[in-house]
This record gives C-alpha cells, sequence and structure tokens, in this order.
C-alpha cells in the first residue's frame, strides 16, 4: 500500500510499504479521508517528541471497511467508519470509570514518543481494534467525517467546563480547535462570546461560527475591552486553546473573580503559572484531553448541520501531495486551514 512516511523530522516521503494485517479484535479500513492536525504539522520538525521517525502520522480519519478479524461480530466488510483517536484497553481503573481518554494504556493513532509507536492513517490502509469504531450517519461524507476527533475535542472542552445559561465566555485561540469550541459554546447557549486571536481573518471568521466579538490579541486595549462587555467583571470562562504562557496570563487577566480556565492548547510542556491570581482570585482551572465519548453526538450534529465544518476545510488533496501540504501549512501559508487527504486512486471522493 501507499503511505505518507515522515522519515525524518521535516521529510515526509510517499512511498510503497507493508499492508497491516488485522488481529482477531481488529478491523482493516481503507481510508478515504485523513486530516492534517496542527499536532501532526507541529511534531513534523520533531518540536513536541511525539512524532518520532519513521512514522505514519494521522488521526483524523474516516473509510470503509475491508477485512474483520475473527472476533468481530458487529462489523462487516463495506461499513462506512470512523474512528478515535485515542487507542484504549477498556479494562484499567480510568476506563471502567468511563473515562477512556485517561486509560493508563493509551495510544494515539499516529503517534510515535518514547514510550511506543503507533502507526496511523495517511496511508491507503489503517487497522485499528473494533471497540474504538463509529458508523458514520448516511449522507455524511468521509472529509467531514474525518473532522469529528476535532469537533469531539471542542465539546469534550465545552462539557468539562461547568457553565450556567447565558454566562458569557472568552476563547483564546481561533484556529481548528478554537474555531469548533466557539460553535460548541454557542450550541450550549452561553451568552457574550469574545475570540481572541492574533490573525484578523480568522477573528472574522469566528464571528460567522456565533463570536459577538473578536478581538486581536496585540491589541493593548484587550482587558478593557473584554470588561466593557462583560459588565466590568471579566468573562466567566475563558478557554485557553493555544497552549503557551502569553495566552495562559491573558485568560487569567480577562477572567472575573471566581471564574474558571478551561486550558485545552497543548503546544509548551511548561508555563510560567500565575498562583497568586489563581488563589487570590479563586480561578478554577480545567484541563480537557483528547475527547471521551463524545463522537456519537458530534456525528450526529454535523449531520444534521448543527456544527459546520466545511468552511474550515481548506483543501482536499491526493496523499501523493501532503508533502508539499504539510510544508505550508508549517510555514503557516495565509489562508489555509485544514487540509483533507485522500487515496490517490480516489481524490474525488468525499462521500
Amino acid at each position: 500500500m501507499n503511505a505518507l512516511i515522515l522519515e525524518q523530522y521535516k521529510e515526509l516521503t510517499y512511498k510503497d510499504v507493508p499492508r497491516p494485517t488485522p488481529g482477531p479484535d481488529d478491523v482493516l479500513i481503507a481510508v478515504q479521508a485523513c486530516g492534517i492536525c496542527g499536532s501532526d504539522v507541529h511534531g513534523y520538525d520533531g518540536s513536541t517528541g511525539r512524532r518520532q521517525p519513521p512514522i505514519i502520522m494521522g488521526h483524523e480519519a474516516a473509510g470503509t471497511i475491508v477485512e474483520t478479524g475473527s472476533n468481530v461480530n458487529d462489523w462487516s466488510k463495506g461499513d462506512r467508519v470512523t474512528f478515535d483517536s485515542t487507542l484504549y484497553c477498556g479494562h484499567c481503573h480510568f476506563c471502567r470509570k468511563g473515562q477512556i481518554n485517561l486509560c493508563d494504556d493509551r495510544r494515539v493513532l499516529g503517534v510515535s514518543c518514547d514510550d511506543y509507536r503507533q502507526h496511523g492513517a495517511f496511508a491507503d490502509f489503517v487497522v485499528v481494534p473494533q471497540h474504538i469504531l463509529y458508523a458514520l450517519p448516511d449522507g455524511l461524507s468521509f472529509a467531514h467525517a474525518a473532522m469529528v476527533e476535532p469537533v469531539s475535542i471542542a465539546f469534550h472542552a465545552v462539557r468539562r467546563t461547568p457553565m450556567a445559561l447565558n454566562d458569557s465566555v472568552i476563547v483564546f485561540g481561533a484556529g481548528m480547535i478554537g474555531l469548533l469550541t466557539i460553535q460548541a459554546l454557542r450550541l450550549a447557549g452561553c451568552g457574550t462570546l469574545i475570540a481572541v486571536d492574533l490573525d484578523d481573518d480568522k477573528l472574522a471568521l469566528a464571528k460567522t461560527f456565533g463570536a459577538d466579538h473578536g478581538i486581536n490579541a496585540k491589541d493593548d486595549t484587550l482587558i478593557e475591552q473584554v470588561l466593557a462587555h462583560t459588565h466590568g467583571r471579566g468573562a466567566d470562562h475563558a478557554f485557553e486553546v493555544v497552549g503557551i504562557a502569553p495566552t495562559v496570563a491573558q485568560a487569567f487577566q480577562c477572567v472575573r473573580k471566581g471564574g474558571t480556565i478551561t486550558l485545552v492548547g497543548n503546544l509548551a510542556p511548561t508555563i510560567d503559572f500565575p498562583l497568586q491570581a489563581a488563589v487570590t482570585r479563586e480561578i478554577t482551572l480545567y484541563g480537557s484531553c483528547a475527547s471521551n465519548g463524545e463522537y456519537p453526538a458530534c456525528l450526529d450534529m454535523m449531520q444534521r448541520g448543527a456544527i459546520n465544518v466545511a468552511p474550515l476545510i481548506s483543501a482536499v488533496a491526493p496523499l501523493s501531495q501532503g508533502a508539499d501540504y504539510f510544508d505550508r501549512l508549517y510555514n503557516a501559508e495565509s489562508g489555509l486551514m485544514k487540509v483533507i487527504l485522500t487515496p490517490d486512486n480516489n481524490t474525488s471522493e468525499t462521500s
């Protein structure tokens, strides 16, 4: 089969590799669409340490089952499916408590780190265990279905946050997850919704997705504007969807006393932490990791059009062009957001 291999950092090769074989509890999926995630782009240069070469990256995917293992009874050849990016065991303490995203033996597709190597879906075929599969609703395209993983991350972050109806919210970062979080927050019934980013075009898009206000992070009047939009108190809740010290600091400055900050971004491994602000203003922090069972609801909302992912997809391109698109994303090409890669023999497949 053909696959896109990260041979060395910043070096991707499209080449023939052995086709994987499913085990008794696995299925073999013909990949029809796989999105390039921001974490893949950050892993492309080795900065995260979680894409150690050689590795087939890719975890936002959908496709068709072509082979099932001997113990697989609930899935059949030809089923249209997507799958969780997290491979969880289902047996550890956290899985038994329903916290599958915190599994002790958690692996992520397309990740290669010090602890494990798990090839992903930038390939013609991928093998996944049957228990992480989800059926695609009729009418939902493969390209759109490949977006369910980032959609589920946004909804998980919102579910982690104890919001009351009409609470004010500020979202730091209007990239892919930030824009999806804005949509999820609007559906959850939040009140005043503020987006903050360095890119004015992304802020404009945030408004089309439901943000009431967009503020450039470089604006010296950022805090004053937030206070003006939140009755002089600050936002009830802040979502930090970047993962670096400056935006975390801004979140602390813009949230009200007794408010919450939900940390979704995961770029910098450590940051300076405003301890006294957290203590004296009684700020509650929530970490939000991946998703935890939100896929079925997200797929349904996407199929019904309650969540709109189409404007976020900048290009649908053949897998053989993946290296070029990685380079363009890595260099932050203006206007390029989500790129979906498809098999070279099926580049027009979106349904």
